[in-house]
């Protein structure tokens, strides 16, 4: 599919800053924005698309279901706007040869950068995972977004003991595998877990929700916990928080 246009949403509270810094009234404040055909708009986490069907038009909001394997890739609006979530689907141009990556670097990838891209636009730091049935699954704190994470695969013992990255960067024995990494610290949500402060967070300003599949929010609370319990004892608390030692991505 050939693109026209590939145009950034304005922010989700767009409408309100209208009303404060304008001094008329704006008449599209309240509109939502729907891609022509040939149109690409994309949000925090996903983009928008044209259906260019209007056969497929709903009356209200439904799941995007893929075929093969039944995942939910994103919602289908009466308007026939199609959005699709970052962490489902993989664009690239027609003309690159397709080399399929494992679906736990996929995710923290596409996490990563969007953390990382949010904090330097807006200097957020604090963000909260939401699911597509509005719960908030984790509360996520981003350190820093400079490291670099160094593995050495010495032994074979060492690589079937470090179980999270696997599937993930498989440097040849002996050699030494290097890839940029950003460290957070995160709480869980799930089963009415630290409820308060995430009650706290929801109603915070500085806190920057993002929203994924809910399946999606489970496999990445899934990959934080197999980070922490990977390492030591004494370094996976910090003040209540639990440590992720680095969410890995590729710099664009």
């Amino acid at each position: 599919r050939k693109f026209l246009r590939v145009l950034p949403l304005p922010s989700e509270n767009w409408s309100d800053l209208v009303e404060e810094w304008c001094c008329h009234p704006d008449p599209f404040a309240r509109s939502s924005l729907h891609p022509k055909h040939g149109d690409c708009f994309l949000g925090d986490t996903f983009f928008l698309l044209n259906s260019g069907n209007e056969s497929h038009k709903s009356k209200e909001n439904t799941r995007v279901i893929c075929k093969r394997c039944e995942t939910m890739l994103g919602e289908a609006a009466s308007s026939g706007t199609i959005k699709y979530y970052f962490t489902e689907v993989i664009i690239q141009p027609a003309e690159e040869s397709f080399s399929p990556t494992p679906r736990s670097q996929f995710v923290q990838s596409v996490v990563a950068q969007c953390l990382l891209e949010l904090s330097s636009a807006k200097s957020t730091f604090r963000f909260t995972i939401k699911g597509d049935n509005g719960k908030t699954y984790i509360l996520i704190w981003l350190l820093n977004s400079d490291t670099l994470l160094v593995e050495s695969l010495g032994s074979s013992s060492y690589r079937s003991d470090f179980t999270l990255f696997e599937d993930i960067l498989t440097p040849s024995y002996g050699s030494v595998g290097t890839w940029n990494a950003v460290k957070v610290l995160y709480q869980p949500c799930i089963q009415c877990r630290n409820k308060e402060l995430a009650d706290a967070w929801e109603d915070d300003m500085g806190v920057h929700p993002l929203k994924f599949p809910s399946e999606t929010c489970l496999e990445l609370l899934l990959i934080l916990g197999l980070s922490t319990t990977s390492l030591p004892p004494s370094l996976r608390c910090m003040n209540s928080f639990q440590v992720r030692n680095s969410f890995c991505f590729s710099k664009k």
